[in-house]
């Protein structure tokens, strides 16, 4: 195969294909993510996100590993906002101008009209779409977002997992809101994304012990830790003290840089993002789907 980039891919572009040195280590490296995350799967499945404090990336983490999943995999995945606090994933993903309008297609309207929703085309009406991945968008009134029972949960992803191989499900902050137990008993694998502190790692650390202690240790062992660095504070943290806490006790852990495209509220594109942010949500977006075992 010919190099993609680098030293490798100038000389096979300026020979005209002539000197061809075969791809180089990171293309190699490069596509085996690529042909992890685009395995073929059996049945349905559904990745958690959480975390036990706002603000620290869970959402946009959510955004990008799903849209690296349908830019990647031959089947669209569908993400479902159940955070109860006027969550924002589909802001994340549209812009916050194009959501602003379809506000009345929600999670709630779905659970309301719940029983005339059967086949496909009528479920995409409730749903929202960015490029090949779809959502499906929180409640906004706040008399309304907390009301989302275990039960409802677990009725609302039964019918998207009908139609959509892999659902991923944006949580809210803590593990004990009332939703949690349908969602966590649904999930085939978790992700826990914590701030880029020791403080962060400890709380992910905790996340993991409560899950564990609760009848969830399988979701704690084969849990994906992503560290988010928002605010540029890599420099300043310790990051062996980061991983030592974390050792041991999750399959695998993803640092995501500091992005400025990514500022609180913005939109999430893929094409926006560093280089390096792109190669973390498609690390995490790997180590998701490898974790898709019975």
């Amino acid at each position: 195969m010919p190099p993609s980039g680098g030293l490798r891919g100038l000389l096979y572009r300026i020979s005209g294909g002539a000197i061809n040195l075969g791809p180089s280590e990171q293309d190699r490296q490069a596509e085996l993510l690529e042909k992890q995350i685009g395995r073929r799967l059996e049945g349905t499945w559904n990745t958690a996100f959480l975390s036990l404090k706002g603000g620290i990336g869970k959402t946009s983490t959510t955004v990008g590993v799903g849209l690296t999943l349908a830019e990647l995999r031959p089947e669209p995945p569908c993400a479902i906002d159940a955070n109860p606090d006027a969550g924002d994933l589909v802001e994340r993903a549209l812009g916050e101008g194009s959501y602003e309008s379809e506000r009345r297609r929600s999670i709630t309207a779905l659970l309301r009209d719940f029983e005339s929703v059967q086949t496909r085309s009528e479920l995409l009406r409730y749903l929202h779409q960015a490029g090949s991945l779809h959502l499906l968008a929180g409640e906004q009134d706040p008399e309304l977002s907390d009301s989302l029972t275990a039960e409802d949960y677990r009725r609302v992803h039964a019918l998207v997992a009908r139609h959509f191989a892999v659902t991923l499900t944006d949580c809210g902050t803590g593990v004990s809101r009332p939703a949690m137990r349908g969602i966590l008993e649904d999930a085939d694998n978790i992700v826990v994304v914590a701030g880029y502190a020791v403080s962060g790692a400890k709380r992910a650390r905790d996340t993991l012990r409560w899950l564990s202690a609760h009848g969830y240790d399988r979701l704690a062992q084969g849990a994906i830790v992503v560290v988010t660095d928002k605010d540029g504070v890599s420099a300043r943290v310790d990051k062996a003290a980061i991983e030592a806490t974390l050792s041991g006790m999750c399959r695998a852990l993803v640092t995501v840089p500091h992005d400025r495209s990514m500022a609180d509220g913005d939109l999430v594109a893929l094409d926006q993002l560093r280089p390096a942010t792109r190669q973390a949500y498609r690390e995490i977006a790997a180590a998701i789907v490898s974790g898709y075992q019975r």
